[in-house]
């Protein structure tokens, strides 16, 4: 039932033959290597320069709505006095509203996972009435005055 052939097989592990089954590219021409670094160096170069043309434009952005406030809060420096005021009571008022809900759903929260319905009571209870009170803050907040230095009065 033999038909001459071996069962068993060689095969060469040596180094000669894995440096031989490596691409061309690796054991080919240095030069193409070279040219290969070379264009990733280009374009790592124009990904630098994209990168510091987009943080000018949003620098600029952000120093344009920073002149814009600034002359809003010169233009109006009683109400942004108020604004400072308010955004300072507010944030009080606002940690004691968060502490409490944050209190009733750490007491409730089997029943959140266990009723679609209390989930949605408890959403629809304090959600807009947080989203609400966040952009008062952050609108005061964006408004008010910066608070004066020690050593400064209050009308210069």
């Amino acid at each position: 039932m033999s038909d001459g052939r071996p069962y068993t097989t060689q095969i060469d592990i040596s180094a000669a033959a894995a440096a031989a089954a490596q691409p061309t590219a690796l054991t080919g021409d240095p030069g193409e290597a070279t040219r290969l670094l070379r264009d990733m160096v280009v374009l790592q170069h124009k990904t630098c320069e994209l990168l510091t043309e987009l943080l000018n434009q949003v620098s600029q952005q952000q120093r344009q709505r920073n002149a814009e406030l600034k002359a809003w809060r010169d233009a109006n420096p009683e109400l942004a006095v108020s604004c400072r005021h308010a955004a300072e009571s507010l944030a009080k008022v606002h940690t004691e509203f968060l502490a409490n809900v944050a209190r009733e759903a750490f007491d409730n929260a089997e029943d959140y996972v266990d009723s679609e319905y209390a989930l949605g009571e408890f959403i629809d209870r304090y959600g807009p009435r947080l989203a609400h009170f966040n952009g008062v803050l952050q609108l005061f907040g964006q408004l008010a005055a910066p608070p004066q230095q020690p050593g400064t009065t209050a009308g210069g």
